[in-house]
């Protein structure tokens, strides 16, 4: 798989090996051109410009190696809404309620956790499956 279909195409499978060098990968780099741009200029229309050009790149090829590694899951897409979403949100139902806000907490904590398991710790199915053929066969 080439370095941009890596990135920004939502089809195919990938592995548990390629799935955490990428998002390492990904992560350093966006760090780096954040720093960079502002260290350079604080706060300059230009530097807010790099910033939300690299985060949206970085939002893009984040999801599209969940997706991918859900696939070799053997499971749909539509699982990113629960892993990459829902916590967020119910961390922000529980801020705005205040006495559910624990509660609400651990529940996305959970999903997060159960979210690093499956993307990242789980094996993939063994040989093809309705998303491609399997991503440690092809080589």
């Amino acid at each position: 798989m080439d370095f941009s279909s890596l990135l920004f195409s939502f089809t195919g499978r990938l592995n548990r090996a390629s799935y955490w060098l990428a998002t390492i990968g990904l992560l350093v780099v966006a760090v780096l051109v954040l720093t960079a741009a502002f260290t350079i200029a604080a706060r300059s229309a230009v530097t807010i410009m790099v910033a939300s050009v690299v985060l949206l790149v970085v939002i893009w090829g984040v999801l599209a190696l969940i997706t991918k590694r859900l696939h070799d899951r053997n499971k749909s897409a539509s699982w990113v809404l629960l892993f990459y979403f829902v916590p967020p949100i119910l961390q922000a139902i529980g801020h705005r309620t205040g006495s559910t806000s624990l509660i609400l907490g651990l529940v996305g904590f959970g999903i997060s956790i159960w979210a690093t398991v499956e993307l990242g710790f789980l094996r993939g199915t063994a040989g093809p499956n309705s998303y491609g053929p399997d991503p440690l066969k092809v080589r």
